[in-house]
């Protein structure tokens, strides 16, 4: 099952790995490869494009942050073509995507002159950005007939885990998953707590809104690492959440109950 019927679906500039994903799942899902191995994969290749920024191979860096980005869309894509949805796969997925952006952003610092402070308010600010999408994209989902509803609007308590998955598992990724995203969802939702209650969101907001999703957040640290622009990666996400405020007060003035 898609996350949108055919009818709802919307140009995502941050799901531009979504062709390469399919080609990839087309390959192996016949395979007794499981999405969570593929999450696996995604988080090696994260850890690679560290590896590769840490001894400054900044072209190979973005090649695997791209490839990241593709087997992120992998997973998911894998996990509903063989009808196997699970909770598991959704919160690792999250967990390895902090640590992931944590690590990426901490080599950029380590290889800078770029203070600790502004390292973490980009931390801070990727995702931030990247919750206010999810934030919005989730809604979406949820308000329309054909949308995928794994994902929850807000996580307020320890789901009950799918027939092929265990719930201690679940239970576990659930609390670790609520750890470390807490505050970024809590402050997302005061922002703007009533765009659950929005009409459906038209599809040139989501369009609009998806610049700030992680798939583009890692094509724009990847072009900048390949043109050699390094050290204005972390101040470039400080400046860019300058759109919260924009996509915000889009939503509240012009999207409204």
């Amino acid at each position: 099952m898609p996350k949108l019927s055919s009818e709802d679906k919307f140009l995502d500039v941050s799901d531009y790995g979504r062709p390469f994903a399919r080609s990839f799942v087309n390959r192996i899902q016949h395979t007794d490869i499981t999405p969570v191995q593929v999450t696996y994969l995604f988080g090696i290749s994260g850890l690679i494009a560290v590896y590769s920024i840490l001894n400054g191979h900044y072209i190979t860096a973005g090649i695997f942050l791209i490839i990241k980005s593709i087997l992120d869309a992998a997973d998911g894509e894998l996990a509903r073509t063989i009808e196997r949805p699970s909770y598991t796969g959704r919160y690792l997925d999250s967990i390895f995507d902090i640590f992931l952006n944590f690590l990426v952003l901490a080599a950029i610092w380590y290889v800078t002159d770029a203070s600790l402070l502004l390292a973490l308010a980009a931390f801070a600010s990727v995702q931030l950005q990247g919750t206010l999408y999810n934030y919005y994209y989730v809604i979406l989902r949820h308000n329309t007939a054909g949308g995928e509803k794994t994902s929850k609007i807000m996580e307020t308590e320890r789901p009950k885990a799918f027939p092929v998955e265990s719930q201690q598992t679940v239970d576990f990724l659930y609390d670790t998953y609520n750890m470390l995203y807490v505050a970024f969802d809590k402050m997302i939702f005061y922002l703007d707590q009533d765009a659950a209650d929005a009409p459906v969101f038209p599809k040139w907001f989501m369009t609009l809104i998806s610049i700030y999703g992680l798939g583009f957040q890692l094509l724009i640290i990847s072009i900048m690492l390949s043109l050699g622009m390094i050290d204005l990666i972390l101040p470039f996400f400080v400046a860019y959440n300058v759109l919260l405020v924009v996509f915000i007060g889009i939503r509240r003035l012009l999207i409204k109950h």
